[in-house]
């Protein structure tokens, strides 16, 4: 039963680059502005969502975003067709009962020190990169469910962390080399190298 006044909540899931991962969308916003990476259930103490996901025996990670939930499976031999109905129905009943997606105190306990934001320390070359990143990668690895966060930069060398999709996609690489590296390059002459770190 449905209480009312809480909306019906529809979910719909798109594949991404990746076959380990799915990408479950809703018509609510669930972290406004914001994502969050989960890489195995010891991390998910932020998110009661999360490690009510990680409940289900096929879920090896799972990145929260904006309006999405990116979920990677723990086997190749898994079938996402068989997991999906599960999932949206859980994710569907979660959200219309309104509970908690990310809990924000947590969170700041927890806050690591890669992020897209500018702080006040960073120097010219990392302001840049930082919104490169923020206004034209963002936008388009999201799309595929997932985020890279920006890590530190030395010596000409950025070094950045694949969450969601993007984490141990074959085409990440790709996408990191050909489209990030070297669209850095150009914009930002300081930058030689990009690389990515793992978890």
């Amino acid at each position: 039963m449905i209480k009312t006044g809480n909306p019906v909540i529809s979910i719909y899931t798109e594949m991404t680059p990746n076959p380990e991962t799915m990408k479950f969308v809703a018509n609510k916003l669930l972290y406004p502005g914001k994502s969050i990476d989960f890489p195995d259930e010891s991390s998910a103490k932020p998110s009661p969502m999360a490690q009510a996901l990680f409940s289900f025996p096929f879920i090896k990670s799972v990145f929260i975003a904006s309006n999405f939930v990116t979920l990677t499976k723990i086997s190749e031999t898994d079938d996402w067709q068989d997991m999906i109905p599960s999932i949206k129905l859980f994710l569907k009943e979660y959200l219309e009962e309104g509970k908690v997606v990310v809990n924000e105190e947590e969170v700041m306990k927890i806050k690591a020190e890669s992020s897209n934001e500018v702080s006040a320390d960073d120097t010219d070359v990392v302001k840049r990169i930082k919104e490169l990143l923020e206004n034209y990668v963002k936008p388009a690895v999201e799309m595929d469910g997932g985020a890279i966060q920006f890590k530190s930069f030395e010596d000409g060398k950025v070094n950045l962390m694949l969450q969601g999709s993007c984490s141990g996609c074959p085409s990440s690489m790709i996408t990191l080399k050909a489209g990030i590296e070297g669209m850095m390059k150009r914009m930002i002459p300081e930058v030689k190298e990009v690389v990515a770190e793992a978890e």
